[in-house]
């Protein structure tokens, strides 16, 4: 899976590459090496051969106008899907190679070039460099009064050293992606902290309440785990911002989207408040059929948590980005399925029709289950709330094997039921909400954890086989449970059968509501995966969301 660049300020990340996902060494200077994330307040834009645009700016160099409305980048998305694919501009790839992490990391965005620097508008936007692993140009545009200019590339954007490689590029060879700043009236130092970043193929990301970038979105997801095809990975070719309003909290971005299979038109409106909030809206055009049509597709990281330790191979007791895909049903069934880091490729699809909504979270916001200075217990949760009625499909859900940290292996999207073919076209809305938690909460007790030993009794032969259960819920009805009420499993699996089960109240943290559901599952024959679920009910009603499982015996 591709990924972007851990462009951000907010964290350091591990040594690496994340299928694309280029992780910054903690030994380099990540305020350094990434400075094309944070500098300063804006010159402005000079129309290149005509009257100058944007008056209050001046600086950034911009090609001529023409009218511009998202209705026109539709029509074009369709012109396109009916010609052959060409793809983005790849200018010099000869001298692009000799950007690597190190010569890339010295190219430094000017902030006192940043669009909407001054102005208006509270979020000034900067512009990644090409470079070895962003290759591929993004033309930018800024649009004002309904035209939209070209933002041309000049190098005198970008602070680099004399003996740069990047001195060899051609003039205009482009941008590879951008970064909308913290408000410049914001507590946060807005040259050097932004809050979304788009950045590689059609990938985006935003922090979070908590500061953090940690997962990613992206355009959309083709052929993801399909046994007789390679994924697809459609690329913004070419992003438009809309110049902003004064005091406006919105940032609209427009982009077009290209690939050999597929050409779309998509809308940002982009909202930084206490958390992030994305109102998405896209049109998109076949040209070929496509298996697996994967519809607002988040891409995430899980190593192992507490349901699996690394034991002796990592020091820390929980590596992941993301712990759990949480799903709200259009019947209204809340449910969750705690990630696996399977022993093979695994995909897994919830049917569903008009879903409320879907995400991977990261639920565990405790620093001391992961011990580490990246945060983890800070990032991200992002969830997709479906606008307008989406009919029948189901929520995919793709694991991957990973051995590190580096590697992106989670995938959930939507996938419609309506086939994906040639010539088809499909017009889709949904908001995403980047926060600490899912924006929705069931009232239900929630899953907090999920835990694996083995089964039978202490002191006792461990029968062979067996694995024990520990799934522990929280909240909801159970916290108001009477004295001596206990409340009931009930329990499925697609094959072997239930032993030893029992509820016991985890009264040793103090925490009211805090229950473990206990079982051993026995007689499983065969390596092919188990599916399970479990809720839980006090007085015949329903008392919790449903935990799903796919267990994989060994």
């Amino acid at each position: 899976l591709k990924g972007i660049i851990d462009a951000e300020s907010a964290a350091p990340r591990r040594t690496g590459a994340r299928g694309g996902y280029i992780r910054m060494t903690e030994t380099i200077d990540r305020r350094s090496v990434l400075k094309a994330v944070a500098a300063s307040t804006a010159a402005g834009l000079v129309a290149v051969g005509g009257a100058p645009a944007l008056a209050q700016q001046a600086g950034l160099k911009l090609g001529k106008a023409a009218p511009f409305t998202f209705d026109t980048l539709k029509q074009l998305a369709k012109t396109m899907a009916a010609a052959p694919y060409v793809g983005p501009s790849k200018p010099a790839p000869d001298v692009l190679a000799k950007l690597d992490y190190e010569n890339w990391g010295k190219i430094n965005f000017d902030m006192d070039q940043a669009l909407f620097g001054q102005g208006p508008g509270k979020f000034g936007v900067s512009f990644f460099h090409l470079g070895m692993f962003f290759q591929k140009a993004v033309s930018m545009h800024v649009i004002e009064g309904g035209q939209a200019r070209e933002i041309l590339y000049d190098q005198s954007y970008f602070k680099m050293p004399a003996d740069s490689p990047a001195r060899a590029l051609p003039k205009g060879a482009g941008f590879a992606g951008l970064k909308l700043h913290e408000p410049r009236d914001g507590k946060l130092d807005w040259r050097k902290n932004d809050w979304v970043a788009f950045l590689g193929a059609s990938y985006f990301r935003a922090i979070g309440e908590l500061y953090q970038y940690g997962l990613s979105a992206r355009g959309l997801a083709l052929d993801t785990a399909v046994a007789d095809r390679n994924e697809e990975f459609p690329d913004f070719t070419k992003i438009y911002i809309e110049a902003p309003k004064a005091g406006s909290d919105v940032v609209t971005l427009y982009a077009l989207l290209e690939g050999p299979s597929v050409v779309g038109a998509y809308k940002f409106d982009m909202t930084r408040g206490k958390n992030v909030i994305m109102d998405i809206d896209q049109a998109l055009f076949l040209r070929r059929d496509i298996v697996r049509f994967g519809i607002a597709p988040l891409t995430s990281m899980y190593w192992y948590s507490e349901t699996k330790t690394s034991r002796t191979v990592d020091w820390r007791p929980e590596v992941h980005d993301s712990d759990g895909l949480a799903m709200w049903a259009g019947w209204g069934e809340h449910l969750w399925r705690p990630l696996n880091n399977p022993p093979h490729i695994m995909a897994s699809a919830f049917m569903d029709e008009n879903p409320k909504g879907f995400g991977l979270l990261q639920r565990d916001r405790n620093f001391d289950h992961y011990q580490d200075g990246v945060f983890y217990d800070r990032r991200p949760s992002l969830w997709v709330e479906p606008r307008g009625a989406w009919g029948k499909g189901a929520i995919h859900l793709v694991e991957l094997v990973t051995d590190d940290e580096i590697h992106d292996n989670i995938v959930a999207m939507w996938v419609p039921a309506k086939p994906a073919v040639a010539g088809s076209e499909f017009n889709i809305a949904y908001r995403l909400h980047w926060s600490a938690d899912e924006p929705f909460p069931t009232d239900l007790a929630r899953c907090v954890a999920t835990r694996l030993g083995n089964g039978g009794q202490p002191g006792q032969p461990r029968p062979k086989g067996v694995r024990k259960f520990v799934v522990e819920f929280l909240g909801g009805p159970l916290a108001s449970l009477p004295f001596g009420v206990k409340p009931e499993m009930v329990m499925q699996a697609s094959r072997g059968r239930f032993t030893d089960y029992k509820m016991m109240e985890a009264v040793f943290d103090g925490v009211p509501g805090h229950w473990r559901a206990q079982f051993d599952l026995a007689d499983v024959e065969g390596t092919a995966p188990v599916e399970m679920r479990l809720h839980l009910t006090v007085d015949g009603k329903i008392a919790s969301e449903t935990w799903l499982f796919q267990y994989h015996p060994f």
